[in-house]
């Protein structure tokens, strides 16, 4: 049992759903996204979220496009990444989820992927532009190094892609609140809901629900039909307005604990 599966078996039974924050590795830099890292589990993350910056985040809008650039330019790689997680690894056991997209990992080497991602205390990767149809070989890797596999759903998908993905998913599965890119959004799609219900006809794992969920209210809506709501560009926005580095981490502590106040 991974710690993310242990985790969600944890909050079914005390009846609670979790928060998943989202924040770029390396931005500002390292040594403050490791005490983000701690201060979001102090104040209430259940699992975080961790990207890996890459030069074309095609899924991600232009907040997390900058994130990106700014940790790309302090020199982030995803060894990096991985050696940031293990020095997490000294403090705490919070769930890791890697969020990357394919070219970073295969930096690490194609063949030991998984076992690099096992070594540093990662629990899960989700690489947003690799599709179950093409990830047999990278699904078998992460299964024999027990890393959890991580799949994108949308509204758009058909009845079968949903089938598809959750046999490749463990661990949770991602489902996309509208269709297009990470962002900010005043209010969430119906068609949210609507694809946590279709998800759960063809699985039993937790279904997280992410891209635009970023205020109090919209995380307790996830929370109404989901297992998980996930928020990213809202926190890394609170980074990015941060003019004091040294506020930083209070700043992201409060909107978090902010964000999961309605949760008994």
């Amino acid at each position: 049992m991974t710690r993310i599966t242990s985790k969600f078996t944890d909050l079914r039974k005390a009846g609670r759903k979790a928060f998943i924050p989202y924040i770029t590795a390396g931005d500002p830099d390292l040594e403050t996204t490791l005490e983000l890292i701690l201060e979001l589990e102090r104040s209430g993350a259940d699992i975080v979220e961790l990207g890996v910056p890459f030069s074309d985040p095609v899924a991600d809008g232009i907040v997390i496009q900058r994130a990106s650039e700014r940790s790309l330019k302090n020199g982030t790689t995803a060894r990096a990444c991985l050696d940031l997680v293990k020095e997490l690894r000294r403090q705490s056991e919070v769930p890791i989820v890697l969020f990357s997209y394919l070219n970073p990992l295969l930096a690490l080497g194609e063949n030991s992927i998984g076992q690099r991602l096992r070594d540093a205390g990662v629990d899960g990767v989700l690489a947003t532009d690799l599709v179950p149809e093409e990830a047999g070989e990278f699904i078998d890797q992460m299964r024999r190094a027990e890393i959890d596999t991580v799949f994108l759903v949308a509204p758009t998908s058909t009845d079968e892609r949903i089938k598809l993905v959750a046999e490749a998913s463990r661990g949770f599965i991602y489902a996309v609140s509208r269709a297009g890119v990470t962002g900010v959004r005043q209010s969430l799609s119906e068609a949210a809901a609507q694809l946590v219900d279709r998800v759960r006809r063809f699985s039993a794992l937790p279904v997280a629900v992410g891209f635009g969920v970023s205020t109090t209210e919209q995380v307790a809506e996830v929370w109404s039909h989901a297992d998980a709501a996930v928020v990213g560009s809202r926190i890394v926005a609170e980074i990015e307005n941060c003019a004091d580095r040294s506020k930083v981490t209070e700043r992201v502590g409060a909107l978090t604990r902010q964000m999961v106040s309605t949760r008994r």
